[in-house]
């Protein structure tokens, strides 16, 4: 089920809360723990019922594994650890069973490919269809198993240990959340009662992210499949064009997800971790990485980063380890030679920025930030077009055009996404016979490229939300502007990893 669709907004998100808030009534916290896992599992079976067996396959089986490993650990002490290590036994039969089922359905077919092609064979390829969140839930459930083996969880009972892999907020695209943030949160007393506060919290961020996805998001995503979707017809015009439509249509994308994961997440008094801290306001790109898909990088540095050694084996050992890191990200990301190529380009940027920052004489330069920033946005979009393209064959065919100095007029393609049943009323109500599209495109750019960059972000006005008649009109405006423009249902981005 999307979050930008009329089933959801209209039905399921209002009959969530109030069965949430009325089971909670009851003395016992079961009911409404059956009713929000009961929920959850209809908001991830909602397109393709075949999903349910498989997270409900993985919930069982990570909570089994960490059941037994918290017996080991009490044997264990028991007799003086005499005992086999069987925490470590079992702790790596649960990573080989989450990467085995999360390699099966995501990466076989790209393997098989690859291997193909450098093999010169054929190997049958299997029609997968790859679960929705399965890369988001594998890794939750991986950190889990991790903290279990370290004896850092509680014995949580099994309806608890559901609810926090399948809370549906932070099912499908995070963020992804550690046990000790969520079931606490579902446990405690005080978040059993409707808070109106929260509620107001909540129904403004979730609007504003709503808009973000339907208003913004979307028709970047028109403009950017018009150069992606015909890379070998593009002049450099195009190519700019497309590249800056996909930039910000990513941010806008995720970022509006996340928002309303966390505005959903607060009407019930959850807080979710922020996933988002104005990245396009980076100056590097660790401080890229510190701001995006902020609990993506606090999963691998804890779980994959230090255990590597993190950066405590020498300068050499470090940067191995970064690139590691990040070519697990972009494998991650997804499953193609362009994901990894991106993962390589970042970790070799993080590398390098490493490197200067750990040298005296390149930091007494002391570049301007601008100019920080500059090197670092037009990385990040010269980056995101690996990220989008279909092969990378095609992403550097991309580049090519960007800078192939062929510069023409705009392309009729990229204004007719401003086609609007918006500007058509506009032209109407003003009298306007030729509307300018081209200052339109120009315009609707500039101002969201300014917005990223100079406002504070939705989560930073959330915290400072005072309830005002204002920004009550504001969040109805957006909300109802976007419900009304949900015929055209898209799926965010992020569905895809």
């Amino acid at each position: 089920m999307l979050f930008n669709s009329y089933i959801f907004v209209l039905l399921f998100l209002p009959l969530c809360l109030v069965g949430w808030f009325s089971l909670n009534r009851l003395p016992s916290r079961k009911p409404a723990l059956l009713f929000l896992l009961g929920m959850s599992l209809w908001f991830y079976g909602y397109f393709n019922p075949k999903y349910i067996p498989i997270i409900l396959c993985s919930i069982g089986g990570n909570y089994l594994l960490s059941r037994l490993m918290q017996k080991a650990a009490a044997s264990e002490n028991a007799q003086q650890r005499t005992a086999p290590p069987r925490k470590t036994i079992l702790l790596a039969l649960g990573l080989l069973a989450n990467i085995g089922v999360l390699f099966y359905y995501k990466y076989m077919n790209f393997f098989l490919t690859e291997a193909g092609s450098i093999l010169g064979e054929t190997f049958t390829l299997h029609t997968i269809v790859l679960p929705l969140g399965i890369s988001f839930f594998t890794f939750q459930q991986i950190s889990f198993l991790v903290d279990s083996w370290r004896g850092e969880t509680e014995a949580y009972s099994l309806l608890e240990y559901a609810c926090f892999v399948a809370y549906f907020p932070q099912l499908i695209a995070g963020p992804i959340v550690t046990h000790d943030e969520l079931i606490p949160q579902l446990r405690a007393p005080e978040n059993r009662r409707l808070n109106w506060d929260n509620l107001a919290r909540g129904l403004y961020l979730f609007s504003l992210g709503l808009g973000k996805k339907v208003l913004l998001a979307d028709l970047f995503g028109n403009v950017a499949n018009v150069g992606f979707n015909g890379v070998d017809a593009l002049d450099s015009t195009g190519a700019l064009v497309s590249m800056l439509a996909y930039t910000l249509q990513i941010y806008l994308d995720f970022s509006g997800y996340c928002d309303m994961a966390l505005g959903i997440g607060k009407m019930m008094n959850i807080n979710l971790p922020g996933n988002f801290d104005s990245p396009y306001k980076a100056l590097d790109i660790q401080d890229f990485w510190d701001r995006w898909h902020k609990t993506l990088t606090r999963f691998l540095t804890r779980y994959v980063y230090i255990p590597l050694g993190g950066s405590r084996k020498g300068k050499l050992r470090t940067y191995v380890n970064v690139i590691l890191v990040f070519l697990i990200s972009g494998l991650w990301h997804g499953a193609g030679m362009s994901f990894l190529f991106w993962g390589v380009l970042h970790g070799a940027a993080s590398v390098l920025t490493r490197m200067v920052k750990a040298s005296p004489g390149l930091q007494k330069l002391h570049p301007p930030k601008w100019l920080r920033w500059l090197l670092t946005f037009a990385f990040l979009n010269i980056t995101w077009v690996f990220f989008r393209a279909n092969s990378l064959s095609e992403g550097f065919r991309f580049i090519s055009a960007l800078f192939s100095g062929n510069f023409g007029p705009v392309a009729e393609g990229y204004l007719s996404a401003f086609h609007l049943p918006e500007v058509t009323a506009l032209r109407r109500w003003f009298s306007i016979d030729s509307p300018n599209y081209l200052a339109m495109l120009i315009g609707f750019f500039l101002l969201n490229l300014l917005s990223v960059l100079f406002l504070p972000n939705d989560l930073e006005k959330t915290e400072r939300f005072q309830p005002t008649a204002g920004r009550m009109v504001y969040a109805a405006v957006v909300f109802v502007w976007s419900v009304f423009s949900l015929s055209g249902v898209s799926t965010f981005l992020y569905f895809n990893f």
